[in-house]
């Protein structure tokens, strides 16, 4: 029944798949740790009876914290695909052979 199909590439399957899944968990990550965060100093607030301080910082400091890892993330991948791509680097000796 299936030797008429052939065999099919994976590979693009594969890493279409692997992008849902880290999309997924980076979602995640970028909803659940500051929410978790934010209700620590929820908790901490009402038992010292303070404002909500600690809310709003721990809040904001993952937030934060989060987003900058995220960019991190996509700028270190970003380098690595152009480290791949021949030709788009400007060659430095390029500046001494026209002025010379």
């Amino acid at each position: 029944m299936g030797q008429g199909r052939g065999i099919f590439d994976l590979s693009t399957k594969q890493d279409l798949n692997r992008g849902f899944g880290d999309a997924l968990a980076t979602a995640f990550e970028l909803a659940l740790t500051p929410a978790i965060m934010a209700l620590i100093g929820w908790r901490l607030d009402a038992w010292l009876g303070t404002t909500p301080g600690f809310l709003l910082f721990f809040f904001l400091f993952t937030m934060s914290y989060e987003i900058w890892k995220m960019f991190k993330r996509y700028d270190t991948r970003m380098q690595a695909e152009q480290s791949k791509v021949t030709g788009l680097r400007p060659d430095p000796r390029a500046g001494e052979e026209s002025g010379a």
